[in-house]
């Protein structure tokens, strides 16, 4: 993971085993706002995870194996 400014990162991980399919996570202020606002589109996360920092993430797939992941502190 590199900050590329403040509160502003990049991570990228090299999955050999998922070569040709895409995953991003996008880091934002208020997740929990941002994931009900996308629920409110009809749209539920495949996974959610809590980590012992407080930083929350949560992952959407489609049927090809892409990943999209929103994490961040709640507000």
């Amino acid at each position: 993971m590199w900050e590329l400014a403040e509160h502003r990162y990049v991570f990228i991980e090299v999955r050999t085993d998922h070569a040709g399919h895409a995953m991003h996570i996008v880091f934002v202020i208020d997740s929990d706002a941002r994931i009900a606002h996308i629920a409110e589109r009809g749209l539920e996360p495949a996974e959610r995870e809590t980590y012992d920092n407080g930083v929350r993430e949560a992952t959407f797939r489609d049927p090809d194996g892409n990943e999209i992941g929103f994490g961040g502190e709640p507000a």
